[in-house]
């Protein structure tokens, strides 16, 4: 098993979440009931459980706007065009053309694929493309686009990167 505290253990405990629903209720998980924020959109939440699960601090994500201005403030942020992610990175997204102007999404980087995009696995989203992507009610690995001209087609959805401290 990975030590506690490690990006390796952060990732296996978000592994093991993929294919959980939320409910019964809308928006109902422990992911919100560990963060107090149940009933509430939790792909923050679930982000926040998983680093609570396996030893890494994770910045107060449930509002995803305040948790990439925190990763921002402590010069631990990456903007998407520019980045070079690594597994274990918090991954914001603003998804074009959803209504919401704004970040509005996260996720967690499981690895760079690359070619311009990212496999993450992120709660409260769809597990296909005809879903809602920032409220799609189920964890699921997905692939993500964040540089222009990335391939397989994906929107543009990545904002940026913030990058957790793990232990060695």
């Amino acid at each position: 098993m990975a030590e506690k505290g490690s990006v390796d253990l952060f990732l296996q405990v978000a592994f093991k979440e993929i294919g959980t629903i939320e409910g019964p209720k809308d928006n109902e998980t422990k992911y919100g009931a560990y963060t107090k924020a149940n009933f509430l959109p939790w792909c923050g939440s679930f982000v926040m459980w998983c680093g609570n699960e396996s030893g890494v601090k994770i910045v107060n994500t449930v509002s995803t706007l305040a948790g990439a201005t925190a990763y921002q403030k402590a010069g631990a942020w990456e903007d998407a065009e520019t980045a070079t992610p690594q597994p274990g990175d918090i991954v914001y997204f603003d998804f074009p053309g959803d209504g919401v102007e704004r970040i509005s999404h996260v996720g967690i980087v499981l690895k760079d694929n690359g070619d311009g995009t990212v496999t993450c696995i992120e709660g409260n989203t769809s597990p296909d493309k005809k879903g809602d992507q920032r409220n799609g009610g189920q964890v699921a690995k997905k692939v993500r686009a964040y540089k222009k001209g990335a391939t397989k087609g994906l929107p543009l959805a990545v904002v940026g990167f913030g990058r957790p401290k793990f232990k060695a």
